[in-house]
């Protein structure tokens, strides 16, 4: 069976993507991808178990969250992955402060079919064995279709980005901490690329399989063209919302938006938030895209002209483990160039995976399965301290850049949360 894209390219991919970008940068399409899609992995859990249920912390900022899903459909260009089709078609979710509940219901983690193909795909490259973890159960905070908080007024705008090959799902507690305090977030899947993205309908699209030979030369190409396919769909998203704030409603691919949603988005005051590669995308596209305010990066290593050229906006960069803005050479030399307001921070015996969903999902599996290796997956840092501190450092940067609320949390976070370091 082919390797998955997780254990190779995925959220978890630190070492690889820090390999990628240190080789050279390759502007070619690599070899195009085998036919066929990887098969679904043997074995599983023992059907006379119950699956493990699991649960997501509640956001903790002043007001209940509300989500839409948009089908989002670009006839303007074929697909970048899959270039036979010719329009890039996206799902993306929409989070926000909504009034309180008036009988909408919570919206899954992942959406049922997506649910099961993680399952049966992705959950395994993790070491869950296929049915041990109720993954369709997985419920977030926030209801599906709810109103907007009209107390909440304009709203900031926040574009959020996984991983390679990572679901916009393992963002969710990042992403309904900044809804809860006040943003309108954007989590964008990139199709073709996430290893599972679910279309109205219960239509699954899948990540192309991985070419066979993964030298550091073709993952390096690969990630250019994700990154720059990632970087087409922000600014194609960044269009949509201009459309919506003034009024525009078609091909938004839903019914009706949320009572207030358009109204209340304010693109003027938008940032931008990703993971590993969708750090190094969230970096690039404030580089060069001037309805871009601020950009954080959640311990990704930098990829494109930004890693050379800097950032004249306000940066925040968080890393893992033991690293440090002379380890990782994208970083040293995108620090050095940048003119804008900069914060590095360091969590503590976190790892990679620390800065996804994976922090508060794995350490429940690990008290009643054996998962294999779960601490160089997400560290060692305590899984609540863990997310606490992150959603500190994130919504006081964003609170900071996009709303006006400056905090000193950014330059002396260790007073109050010692598991995290400034970097210099």
């Amino acid at each position: 069976m082919p390797p998955t894209r997780r254990a190779l390219l995925g959220t978890l991919g630190a070492a690889v993507l820090a390999t990628a970008a240190a080789a050279p940068a390759l502007g070619s399409r690599p070899a195009p991808f085998p036919g066929g899609r990887p098969a679904a992995p043997t074995g599983g859990h023992d059907p006379g178990h119950t699956p493990v249920p699991l649960r997501l912390p509640a956001p903790t900022g002043p007001w209940p969250v509300g989500t839409v899903a948009l089908h989002l459909v670009d006839d303007s260009r074929p697909d970048p992955l899959l270039p036979a089709k010719p329009y890039r078609e996206l799902m993306a979710g929409l989070w926000y402060p909504a009034e309180p509940d008036a009988g909408h219901p919570t919206a899954p983690w992942l959406p049922p079919a997506a649910a099961a193909d993680w399952d049966a795909h992705s959950a395994p490259a993790l070491g869950v064995p296929v049915g041990a973890a109720d993954w369709r159960g997985v419920r977030t905070h926030a209801r599906t279709g709810a109103p907007v908080a009209r107390s909440a007024g304009r709203l900031p705008v926040v574009l959020f980005s996984s991983g390679d090959g990572g679901s916009r799902a393992l963002g969710t507690t990042l992403v309904e901490e900044l809804a809860s305090r006040g943003h309108l977030v954007v989590a964008l899947d990139s199709t073709y690329e996430a290893e599972q993205v679910e279309f109205p309908g219960g239509r699954v699209e899948r990540a192309l399989p991985l070419p066979d030979d993964l030298t550091p030369e073709v993952i390096a190409a690969l990630l250019t063209e994700h990154s720059r396919a990632r970087l087409a769909d922000a600014r194609f998203v960044l269009d949509v919302l201009d459309r919506l704030a003034s009024g525009y409603r078609s091909g938004t691919g839903t019914g009706l938006l949320p009572e207030g949603l358009a109204e209340a988005a304010e693109p003027d005051r938008t940032g931008v938030l990703g993971q590993s590669l969708g750090g190094s995308v969230a970096a690039q596209l404030a580089h060069d895209e001037p309805r871009v305010r601020a950009a954080a990066d959640l311990d990704g290593a930098l990829l494109g002209p930004v890693a050379d050229s800097g950032l004249a906006k306000p940066f925040l960069l968080m890393a893992s483990g033991t690293k440090t803005l002379r380890t990782e050479p994208s970083w040293a030399s995108c620090w050095a160039a940048s003119t804008g307001p900069r914060h590095a921070l360091r969590l503590r015996n976190a790892a990679h995976g620390s800065y996804t969903d994976l922090q508060v999902l794995l350490p429940q599996l690990v008290r009643r399965l054996p998962v294999p290796d779960a601490a160089g997956l997400i560290g060692t840092v305590d899984p609540r301290r863990s997310l606490a501190a992150q959603r500190t450092a994130v919504t006081a940067f964003f609170g900071r850049y996009l709303t006006g609320r400056p905090t000193g949390f950014l330059d002396r976070p260790g007073a109050d949360w010692p598991e995290l370091e400034v970097l210099r």
